[in-house]
């Protein structure tokens, strides 16, 4: 895949705030009548996990910029409608109810699990074909992804622990709300256990909290060798930054949740630095990504989120399943969504595996904070591995 100019990156790119209730009739009507593709884009737009959600948006612009530039979808021009959850189901749920209303052809997202458990059949059922970022396996079927599940990630976080680590004892702090995290640290749990780790401590972590300092006291007294923290960023960077002020030697690694550059903002470089991620390479880190990157930092002053490479591919496969399926129809659509093999995008090479929608194999790794507090893949932990980042 080649990444546009920037000169090309500068084209307009329209994103809608729709509005309505929800009706799949209206979606059908309204989009198939107009001259755009209306492509809907989900995630946290606002809220503490809002950085996530705007990277992600802004992926989604990218990718329409470079489509539009190329004629657009079957010669319709790309727009993106932006729609906030707010990482919350409550939220997401009457969001997504009116953009259906609105008009959309497609949708990229949610990220959260949670989320994605409620808004994924709304989509569903209006005939749609997400191209979604979750990564709880309650979320299998619906839709296609590019990004890691549950039970992709969990075995290489219980090797990274167990093998280049060498932790004997583990203590798991996880976030228990229903979804992803809960889903992983249970597996964790089952994981380490069956690998001959012991677990000192299982604690659920209500997020939202400003301080987890006497959270990671208590667990820290269970004496283990590693703190797996099952949260998301906002959360993990403040256990990494309670951890990092503690004058206990034990470990901190934070889970695939945390995966995002505001872990680092959260706990601090220095902090950050002493606490591993399990995540994705990011976009850099890809045989192609340091076009994207560049490009990104030229439309938008930053550099790009950890999600916004997934989103700005996760779009180009929905364009490309649509030309070759000759439009959204569901039935067509995911016929030829189940077939990509060997996709390139910037997060490399794509296969979809057609009996749940996920990519095979996943792109989990480890990353390490660097001086500039940007995340990458641990060189120690490739070399241990073989990873191929």
């Amino acid at each position: 895949m080649k990444v546009i100019s920037a000169s090309l990156l500068a084209l307009a790119v329209v994103v809608v705030a729709a509005c309505g209730s929800s009706s799949s009739d209206s979606t059908t009507t309204t989009a198939a009548a107009s001259d755009t593709v209306r492509i809907g884009m989900e995630g946290p737009l606002s809220g503490d996990q809002k950085v996530t959600g705007v990277g992600m948006l802004n992926g989604a612009k990218l990718a329409a910029a470079a489509l539009n530039a190329k004629g657009g979808i079957n010669g319709k021009k790309v727009e993106i409608v932006a729609i906030d959850d707010g990482a919350d189901a409550k939220v997401g749920v009457p969001a997504v109810e009116e953009a259906i209303k609105a008009g959309l052809n497609g949708v990229v997202g949610p990220y959260n699990s949670g989320v994605g458990a409620k808004t994924l059949p709304l989509y569903l059922a209006a005939g749609l074909v997400p191209i979604r970022l979750t990564s709880d396996s309650s979320t299998n079927g619906m839709g296609f992804t590019l990004q890691p599940m549950d039970y992709q990630i969990a075995p290489v976080a219980t090797e990274a622990l167990t093998k280049w680590l060498k932790a004997k004892s583990v203590a798991i702090a996880y976030d228990p709300t229903p979804g992803y995290t809960a889903t992983v640290g249970a597996s964790m749990k089952k994981l380490l256990e069956a690998a001959g780790v012991k677990i000192t401590a299982y604690e659920a972590v209500k997020p939202g909290a400003s301080d987890y300092t006497s959270v990671v006291k208590k667990i820290e007294d269970t004496n283990p060798d590693v703190i797996y923290s099952v949260v998301y960023f906002p959360e993990g960077g403040l256990i990494a930054k309670a951890m990092d002020a503690s004058p206990s030697q034990v470990k901190c690694v934070a889970d695939y949740a945390s995966d995002d550059p505001g872990f680092v903002t959260t706990a601090g470089t220095a902090a950050a630095q002493n606490c591993p991620v399990v995540g994705v390479p990011s976009p850099g880190d890809f045989p192609s990504g340091g076009s994207f990157d560049a490009a990104y930092q030229k439309q938008f002053g930053e550099g790009p989120g950890t999600w916004s490479s997934y989103v700005y591919d996760s779009v180009n496969l929905l364009a490309q399943g649509v030309s070759d399926a000759g439009g959204f129809d569901k039935t067509k659509l995911t016929a030829k969504l189940d077939q990509v093999k060997d996709w390139k995008g910037v997060t490399g090479s794509v296969t979809i595996d057609p009996v749940n929608g996920n990519r095979s194999p996943a792109t989990v790794v480890l990353l390490s904070t660097d001086a500039k507090g940007q995340l990458h893949v641990d060189a120690a932990w490739a070399a241990a591995v073989g990873a191929p980042y």
